[in-house]
C-alpha cells in the first residue's frame, strides 16, 4: 500500500509517529493509501526548517518572488491534467471539477504575481517641518494553514500564494482524507525555484492543529473548517498571541423573485446545488421561492431538471457529480435526510439507496429535495453539506430577506430575478458577507476578497486579495527627520504634532 509523507525541508519525509490515516477511494471505497499524523516533534523540525529558510526568502526582493510565483503557474498549467486525476481519486469530484478547484487556486497565484505592486507602501514628504513618513509592508516570519478536504487545491493556494509572496515561511497542514495533491503542490514550488524549508507540509489531525496553534514560532493561521471548530481554532490561536483567519460553514439561500427566468434558475441550482455531491461551503442548499405560485413553477421544473442528473465515478466524463468524500461522511448526510423526514418536511426525491452499477461500495448519493421545510427545522439551520437542496417557501420578499439575515451562517446568498431595484435593495440590506445576483455561486474573483458573516467566518481580514496580502504581512511606519546640524532644536515635553 502507497504510503505518503510529509514534506519538510524540500524532501520527502517519513511519519516517525507511528500513528497514521486511511486515505480512500470513495468512487469503491477501498483503502488507496495511507499518511502519518504528526507529531509534535515533526511539527518543530518543519517550523526550524521554516524558520531558517525565511530569513533569506523574507530579504530576497519581492520582484524575485514573483518570479518564482510565475514560474509556478507554468507548472501548474503544464500538470493540471495529472493533478486533476490525483485531485479526484481521493476527493470524489469529477476531473472537470477538479480542473476548476485548480484553477480558481491558480488565480490567486496569479494575482500573487503582482507581489511587488501588492507590498508598495505609503509615502508623505514634508507631513512636518523638515519630517517625512512613510510605511512598509514586511513579512510576519513562519504562518500556517489548515484546510479541508473538499478544496485540496484551491484553499491551499488561496493560503500559501499570497503568504509566501509576501515572504512568509509556510507550514501547510492539510486534508488527511485527500492529501496527495497538496504533497505535489509543495514538490511543484520547489521545482519553480522557492528555497527549500519556504513551504512544508505537515500531515495530521487535531492533536497537530492544536500544536501549530500553540507553537511560540508560528506568527498567523489562516483556517478553512466547519463553524465549531473555526472558532475554537480562532479562541485558541488569539489566546496563544496569534494572528487567526477562520473561515467556517454555511448554509446559502437562493431567493426566487416572481419574475426570475425560471429556466435558468433551474439550470444554476443544479450545478450549485448539487455539483461536487454539495460538498462545497459555497454551494447553494436552500432556495426560497417568494410566493405560491414561483414555488409551484419552481418545484414543477425542478422534478425533471434532477432526474436528469447523472451520478458517476470521477472519470465519467458525462457525470455531473461523483462520490462524497468517505463513508462516514455518506452516513452522516443520510441521517441528516432521515432527520428531515422525522421533522415534517416533505421528502420529494429520495437519494439514498442509490448504488451505482460496478461501484457497491463506492460513497454515491443520489440527489435530495425536499419541500415544505421551515427554519425551525433542524436540518434549516445546520449545514449538510451533501447533494441535499430544500425548498423553503416565503410569501413576501421581506420574509426571503429575513431568512439568511437572521441565519446563523452568512457565506453567500444568491438572488435571482430581472428587477434591478429589488436586486440593489437586497444586496444592499441583506446580513450575508457574499452576495450573487443572478450568480448562484458568488465566490469572489482573486483580486477580491473571500470571507462570510457571522459564525461563517472568524476574525477580520478575509481569504486572498487584498485582505490576504494584509493578513500576512504587518504595517512598519516610519517618521524620519534629518537635522541640517548647527546646534540642538528647543526641546518639547509634549506629545509632538505637526501643528
Amino acid at each position: 500500500m502507497r504510503t505518503i509523507e510529509h514534506f519538510i525541508g524540500g524532501r520527502s519525509v517519513a511519519g516517525a509517529s507511528g500513528r497514521f490515516s486511511e486515505v480512500f477511494d470513495p468512487n469503491t471505497g477501498q483503502v488507496q493509501a495511507r499518511v502519518p499524523l504528526a507529531s509534535a516533534a515533526e511539527l518543530d523540525a518543519a517550523v526550524d526548517n521554516a524558520a531558517a529558510a525565511q530569513k533569506g526568502w523574507g530579504a530576497t526582493n519581492p520582484q524575485r518572488r514573483a518570479r518564482v510565483m510565475f514560474e509556478f503557474k507554468r507548472l501548474l498549467e503544464a500538470h493540471m491534467d495529472e493533478l486533476a486525476h490525483l485531485l479526484s481519486s481521493e476527493h470524489g469530484k469529477v476531473v472537470a471539477d477538479s480542473r476548476g478547484d485548480i484553477q480558481r487556486g491558480l488565480e490567486v497565484i496569479e494575482f500573487a504575481c503582482g507581489i511587488p505592486h501588492l507590498l508598495k507602501g505609503e509615502y508623505t514628504q514634508g507631513a512636518g517641518p523638515g519630517i517625512d513618513v512613510f510605511s512598509a509592508r514586511q513579512a510576519l516570519g513562519v504562518v500556517a494553514g489548515v484546510t479541508p478536504f473538499n478544496f485540496p487545491a484551491m484553499i491551499p493556494m488561496w493560503m500559501f500564494g499570497p503568504a509566501i509572496a509576501c515572504g512568509n515561511a509556510f507550514i501547510l497542514k492539510p486534508s488527511e482524507r485527500d492529501p496527495s495533491v497538496p504533497m505535489r503542490l509543495a514538490e511543484l514550488m520547489l521545482e519553480a525555484g522557492l528555497p527549500a524549508g519556504v513551504l512544508n507540509v505537515v500531515h495530521g489531525d487535531k492533536d497537530v492543529v492544536e500544536a501549530i496553534l500553540k507553537h511560540p514560532m508560528i506568527k498567523a493561521i489562516s483556517f478553512v473548517g466547519s463553524s465549531d471548530i473555526a472558532q475554537s481554532v480562532f479562541a485558541m490561536g488569539a489566546a496563544h498571541g496569534k494572528r487567526v483567519q477562520a473561515m467556517g460553514g454555511a448554509k446559502n439561500h437562493g431567493v426566487v423573485l416572481p419574475d426570475a427566468d425560471m429556466d435558468q434558475t433551474v439550470a444554476d441550482l443544479m450545478g450549485a446545488a448539487y455539483g461536487s455531491a454539495g460538498e462545497r461551503c459555497m454551494a447553494l442548499p436552500v432556495v426560497v421561492p417568494v410566493g405560491e405560485d414561483t414555488a409551484e413553477r419552481l418545484r414543477a421544473k425542478l422534478l425533471p431538471a434532477i432526474a436528469g442528473l447523472r451520478v458517476g465515478v470521477s472519470t465519467d466524463a458525462d457525470a455531473h457529480y461523483g462520490p462524497v468524500v468517505s463513508a462516514a461522511h455518506k452516513a452522516r448526510i443520510e441521517g441528516y435526510i432521515q432527520t428531515g423526514v422525522d421533522e415534517g418536511a416533505e421528502l420529494v426525491v429520495d437519494g439514498r439507496g442509490f448504488r451505482l452499477q460496478g461501484h457497491e461500495e463506492g460513497f454515491f448519493l443520489a440527489p435530495t429535495l425536499f419541500d415544505h421545510v421551515t427554519p425551525t427545522m433542524r436540518t434549516y439551520q445546520e449545514e449538510i453539506f451533501g447533494p441535499v437542496l430544500q425548498i423553503v417557501r416565503a410569501a413576501t420578499f421581506e420574509e426571503a430577506l429575513a431568512l439568511p439575515s437572521r441565519h446563523q451562517y452568512g457565506n453567500g446568498v444568491t438572488i435571482f430575478t430581472r428587477d434591478g431595484d429589488a436586486a440593489r435593495e437586497f444586496a444592499d440590506r441583506v446580513e450575508v458577507g457574499m452576495v450573487g445576483i443572478n450568480v448562484p455561486i458568488p465566490v469572489p474573483v482573486a483580486y477580491h476578497s473571500f470571507g462570510g458573516w457571522k459564525r461563517s467566518g472568524f476574525g477580520d481580514l478575509n481569504q486572498y486579495g487584498l485582505d490576504g496580502v494584509r493578513f500576512f504581512t504587518r504595517t512598519k511606519t516610519v517618521t524620519q527627520r534629518w537635522p541640517r546640524g548647527g546646534g540642538v532644536t528647543d526641546q518639547s515635553f509634549v506629545i509632538p504634532t505637526m501643528a
